[in-house]
């Protein structure tokens, strides 16, 4: 008995074939041409770039910079995430909790420039909030500046907020009614259901969240820029002055910079990877 061949799906060959190219194109080409650039010196190959990197003091500033404002503002912004979905899946009604998820939808995707500006007019020399806490005679706001690390940790917080609620959202979705209604029949209280049940759950989750935020937060340029410009050393902004400079454009070192901020976000990922099995691992012990 003879087996007929399917045919082949043209179409999907011809999708397949056109996302490789475009992979190539925009993914392939560039990352190797940025790996190429960063070991350049004066068209030979040298680790001169890198060399630089760690002994200068600006560039080990900007790290740690980028680093210090990625873990504050993504642990406050995950704290007040974990907060606002724990109370949107206790709102009643499924419509009101969809309505309210466009709006929160549509605040993660208000970044960059335009929330720069929006936080310059509310919190800037002149914002709007500024001038009201001064006419009402309200410390409040005396000691804040909005162009500095104040400002930016102040941002930065505002745009984790939304996307840490869109992603923890459905976490908190999947801890089913029966599991806590299970754990109040063998005389477990709200407290030791999320110790016990709740928490071990969810904590992969939480894990892949913090590192999805902190990646975000490491990788942020338009705002910062807007905010501080070159009055605080950030590595996105080297990056950007040292390809793209007025006086003297560096784009090897601008490469090697852009390497090491990728690398850090992969060995955050990997080290969040790994967290994340041992959770998932205590959790099935529990």
């Amino acid at each position: 008995m003879r087996y007929r061949q399917k045919p082949v799906n043209f179409f999907l060959l011809a999708s397949v074939t056109v996302f490789l190219l475009f992979l190539i194109a925009f993914m392939a080409i560039p990352s190797i041409s940025l790996v190429m650039s960063s070991f350049t010196a004066e068209g030979e190959f040298s680790f001169e770039q890198y060399a630089t990197i760690f002994e200068k003091a600006v560039y080990r500033v900007s790290f740690q910079n980028s680093l210090m404002l990625s873990l504050r503002a993504t642990a406050t912004g995950m704290f007040i995430a974990l907060l606002a979905s724990y109370a949107l899946t206790r709102l009643a009604g499924e419509g009101l909790q969809r309505k309210l998820l466009v709006l929160i939808n549509m605040t993660s995707n208000f970044a960059g420039v335009p929330l720069a500006f929006a936080f310059i007019v509310m919190l800037g020399n002149a914002g709007v909030f500024v001038i009201l806490c001064e006419r009402l005679g309200l410390p409040w706001l005396d000691d804040f500046n909005i162009y500095s690390s104040q400002g930016l940790f102040a941002v930065y917080t505002y745009f984790q907020v939304p996307l840490g609620v869109m992603l923890l959202y459905p976490v908190y979705r999947g801890i089913r009614e029966d599991w806590k209604e299970a754990a109040r029949i063998l005389g477990a209280n709200t407290l030791q259901f999320w110790l016990r049940v709740g928490i071990p759950t969810i904590l992969p989750s939480l894990v892949s969240t913090f590192t999805i935020l902190f990646a975000n937060a490491m990788g942020a340029y338009a705002t910062a820029y807007q905010l501080v410009s070159s009055s605080y050393s950030l590595v996105p902004l080297r990056i950007s002055a040292l390809i793209t400079g007025d006086i003297r454009s560096k784009p090897e070192l601008g490469s090697a910079l852009a390497i090491l901020l990728a690398l850090s976000l992969i060995l955050v990922m990997l080290v969040s990877e790994w967290a994340s099995h041992l959770a998932a691992r205590r959790g099935l012990k529990t």
